[in-house]
This record gives C-alpha cells, structure tokens and sequence, in this order.
C-alpha cells in the first residue's frame, strides 16, 4: 500500500482549479468555479468547483469527487494511474513498488462519521442537551452556524451511542479502533465521550477523523481529545484547516488562534483564513503541516500569562520551519471570540493589521518591564531574545534578529552570533556509541542534577548519628538544594525515623545500607561542608562572567573588579578538588 500520508500530500498538493481547468473553461463566481459540465457534454455552467472543500459538483448529472475522481472519470483511469498522473502535474515521486489500493481505514472513517452525525442529532433533538444549546446560545452560536460545524453533544449516558453505531452494523472493536470506545481497568469497554459538547475534527480533506468534547459542568479535564488512533494523530492536526487551507493560500496568510470557539467565530465572521492546534502548544508536526500552505503566520492567541508562553512556543516552532511570524496583541481579557462578537470582524482586522513581529513583539514585553535599563537586566532580556533568534531557520531572518538584539541591548552581532553558534552546538544531539537509530535520538527525560557534596553529608548522617550534630551545626535545612537531600536532611534534623515521601525514603534506605569502606569520613566532610558555604561565592563568579556579555567598557571594569575581590578574598575554600572528581555510584 502507498501510504495514506503521501496520497493526502498529492491531493493537497494538486491544485483543482488549474488541474480541471485545463479540460474545463471555468469562471470565478462568488468563492468558487463555474463551467459546463465535461461528463454530460452540458453548455450551461451547471458544472462547479469548490476550492475549499477541494471537490467539483455537477447540478444537472450529478457527477463529484475530488481531483483523482476526475481524472479517473474523464480519461477512464483506475486509481492508482489516477493517482500517479496527479502526482507527476504537483512534482511529488510516488515509488514504483508501491500498490495503490483503497483505504484501509475506511470502516473506521465510516464509524467517526455515524457518531459525528448521531452526536448532532443528540444536539438539536435530545432534552438532555438543553444545557449545552443554552450554552451555545450564550456564546452566539446560532443553529445554522452548530449545524454547519456539525457541533453535537455526548449523553452523559454513554452506552446509547454504542447501542446506536451497533444497529448500524459497527461493532466493538471498530468502534475502539477509531477511539470512540476505551477500555477500562478489567477491560470492560465504554464511549470515551460522556456529558459533552462535542466538536468534530476534520482532516485536510474535510474526512471527520476525531472529536473535542467540551465538559459543560464541574469536573476535569474540561477538554477530551479522541485518543491516538490510525485517523487521529493530534499533534498533526489541526482544527478548522480542511476550511481555512484555501483562504490561507488566497491571503498569503493563517492566522492561529487558540481555540475552537475562536476559529468558527472568525469563520462565521468572514476572516476564513483561522485555524486552532488541538491545545495551546503548537507541535513541529503541526508548524510543518500549516508551513505548506503559507510562509506567513500571525498568532492570535490570549494576552494573558499563559497565552503569551504558548505565542512564543508557537512562534519558535513556526520560525524553525522557515515562516515568517507576528503577534496579534489582544485586549486585555478578550480572545478573538469574545472580540468579534463584541466589536465585529473588523475591530480583529484592526488588529491584525497592526500585528507585530515576534521578535519585536518579545522586545516590547521586555521594554515594559524596563529589562534595558540595567546590566542584569539586559542579560536577562538577552537570555529571553536568543532562543526566538536560534529559532529562525531563515537566515536574513535570523540575521535580522541579531542586528535588532544588537542595538537594543548594545552587544556586537559578532558576540551575538557566536552565543547562538555556542547554543546550536551545547543542543546538538550526541546518539550513544555504536548506535544511531530513530529512538535512540529521542531525548530523555533529564534528571535532578547530583551534588556530590550534599550526598557525602547525607550519607555520612544516616552511617551515623553523631555526624548531625556536627552537619547541623555548620549548616541550615535551606543549605541543601537538592529536593531529596534536603528532604532527608530535614527528617534528620528533626529527629523523624524517616522522610514522608517514596523517593526520599527509598533513597535513605539506599545510603544507610552504603558502607562508607576504608575512605576517611573527616577530610570529607571538611570538603562537602566547605564547597557548599563557597558555592554563593562561586555562583557569582558564574554571574559575572555572564553580565560580562552584555557590559559596556565602565560596566566591565567594575565587574572585573568585584571578580577579583572574590577571587582573591578569604572566602572558606574547600581544601581539594577530591569530590568533584568522585565517581560514586549515583543513588
């Protein structure tokens, strides 16, 4: 089987209008195509193309489908000709050893698309959904605009809509593989969708792949995703995109917005070109898929704290795949839903228009916050602007980035470019030796940093009580900063049989059952004790080298001179370098 993935690639690829044009004389009206009809030999332009939907219709023979229907019908090819002769007209190489054949997950299409028309019919017809209409009328949503998304709603009784897909004749264990029944613990199976506002997921071909259900009453999580399956794959989908692709090629532009309430709310409102990842977060599958249609993004997510996170996060994604990104600066306490239908499509439009790039977008934040002003400040904004400026993979991007750094924070580009090289290659992926695969590349999760220093005095407490004493006696509880050394060290120090959660109590049993061995415990706890009363004194140093790389020539002297006051002051110096060298095992 040719993958489904490249087929979809091909379709999305293929321009219909300029495919059939070529066989049809066709004329814009309104957003879509007219021409006579190629298949009934008709001369009215009873024969329409729909761009957005990606589909061609004839009103008098009732002829459609999509762009390899059409080729099949007009030149009698079969389906994988069909698909081969598209794919030649768009560039994209389909491997001659590959057999073309129907989709295999079409009993899984056909059991999301029963329970996306079963979930709208619960919606305009059931008593138990008085609420969730209530609750759409309170958000605007008129009955055309819930029927034209197919909104729906999931009964709080589950098992009717596993009743009704069974009397159409799909089973359990279909209706499991399209994700719209999970198993519990024993293994039991109930719908994934219960007491719900359900909004349905469309791939790039408008196929319903997926749902969103939105809880209307107390309870977490307020939003539920179908689970992964082989039509959904979230992090590669996203909402509104089989409706928005064509305006987004029009306008040279795709504005992302958070949610699905503000994607159908822009649609409605005639700004077709707004899309929403299925979370806040856009993922690099996503970044990738919108990067097809247009360079050019603009986010339009809420000005809140958290929104502001997901904007930069989004932008860095979209920047590493080359596009060209701007921030629409919301009200404070509004979102493009709640913007629209208070002030209409063209208050969002203002906006748009005045919309910032995402590197000047950061440089205004900071500016508010009056970073510029001083040297840590600067080096802060500095730590904030360098990963947006490493993100951008387009280099008169990124060299824009770093002439605009420059002269805000007064740092030469040449020690800026050099900083981000010094990044790239501390991030590099480093496989392990001798192995090179896919997973292998994955990086793990990383650990809780070790100090060596902590773990000797720690250890040393729990062979003996007579060390807390002498530790407790030379430092604070607040002294250790690693969570599970500081937790032990509070329980010893109050005297506990033992810390209150299990890796802290698991780690104490690991270190009272590590016999110290021949080693002698006093020059090593002088060392411990001593390397963590210097660490202040050391951390400042690490500090100053910082700053260093943002300091004018006064600002360096002055730095210079603290430095070598720390260096040669009469700080308490641990004697040797013994246990940083250490190679204990690390518990």
């Amino acid at each position: 089987m040719i993958s489904p993935d490249l087929v979809e690639q091909i379709r999305d690829a293929a321009d219909l209008v300029t495919l059939l044009g070529e066989h049809v004389e066709l004329k814009r009206t309104g957003s879509d195509f007219r021409g006579p009809c190629p298949f009934h030999g008709g001369t009215h332009r009873n024969f329409s193309v729909v761009p957005k939907k990606q589909m061609y219709h004839c009103f008098v023979c009732h002829e459609s489908g999509d762009v390899f229907t059409f080729f099949m019908k007009k030149f009698g090819l079969d389906y994988p000709t069909a698909v081969r002769e598209i794919a030649g007209k768009v560039g994209i190489v389909v491997p001659e050893d590959r057999v073309i054949g129907p989709d295999p997950n079409e009993p899984l299409y056909s059991a999301v698309g029963a329970a996306a028309d079963w979930f709208a019919r619960q919606l305009r017809e059931s008593d138990e959904a008085a609420a969730a209409r209530e609750y759409l009328a309170k958000r605007g949503i008129e009955d055309a605009t819930r029927d034209e998304y197919q909104l729906g709603y999931a009964p709080a009784r589950g098992e009717a809509i596993r009743e009704a897909l069974k009397a159409l004749g799909i089973e359990d264990g279909v209706q499991q593989q399209a994700g719209l029944l999970v198993a519990r613990e024993d293994a039991s199976l109930v719908p994934r969708f219960r007491g719900r506002l359900i909004f349905p997921i469309a791939d790039v071909r408008g196929r319903v792949v997926g749902f969103g259900g939105r809880l209307l009453g107390e309870g977490e999580p307020k939003y539920l995703n179908s689970p992964e399956s082989p039509l959904f794959h979230k992090g590669g989908l996203l909402y509104g995109l089989d409706r928005a692709r064509g305006a987004i090629r029009t306008a040279s532009l795709a504005i992302l917005v958070e949610g699905y309430m503000d994607a159908i709310r822009l649609h409605v409102a005639g700004i077709a070109n707004a899309v929403a990842p299925l979370g806040t977060a856009l993922t690099s599958e996503q970044a990738r898929v919108l990067r097809r249609y247009t360079r050019q993004v603009a986010i339009a997510y809420d000005a809140d704290t958290p929104g502001l996170r997901a904007t930069f996060r989004s932008g860095d994604e979209l920047l590493r795949q080359g596009a060209s990104v701007s921030v629409v600066t919301l009200p404070p306490g509004e979102d493009p839903d709640t913007l629209v239908r208070a002030q209409g499509a063209e208050a969002f439009q203002a906006l748009l228009e005045h919309a910032l790039d995402i590197f000047d977008r950061k440089i205004q934040l900071l500016e508010k916050k009056a970073l510029f002003g001083t040297l840590e400040g600067r080096r802060t904004a500095l730590d904030r602007l360098l990963p947006t400026i490493r993100a951008a993979a387009d280099p008169i991007t990124r060299e824009l980035y770093i002439a605009r750094a420059s002269e805000r924070t007064n740092v030469a580009k040449a020690v800026l470019e050099q900083e981000v090289g010094r990044m790239e290659a501390r991030s590099a992926p480093r496989p392990a030796p001798g192995r090179g695969t896919a997973a292998d590349a994955e990086p793990a999760a990383r650990p809780v940093q070790e100090i060596p220093s902590e773990r000797t005095l720690v250890h040393l407490m729990l062979l003996d009580a007579g060390w807390i004493t002498r530790v407790k006696g030379e430092l604070a509880e607040r002294d250790f900063r690693h969570p599970l050394y500081r937790e032990i060290a509070a329980a010893l120090f109050g005297g506990a049989a033992r810390p209150a959660s299990p890796d802290a109590a698991a780690l104490w049993e690991r270190l009272a059952s590590t016999p110290l061995g021949a080693r002698d415990p006093e020059p090593e706890f002088v060392d411990a004790v001593a390397w963590i009363h210097d660490r202040p004194r050391a951390e400042r140093l690490t500090e100053l080298d910082r700053l260093m790389f943002v300091a004018g020539e006064r600002e360096k002297t002055a730095l210079l001179e603290e430095k070598q006051a720390l260096l040669k002051g009469g700080a308490r110096r641990y004697r040797s370098k013994a246990l940083q060298s250490q190679r204990e095992p690390r518990f």
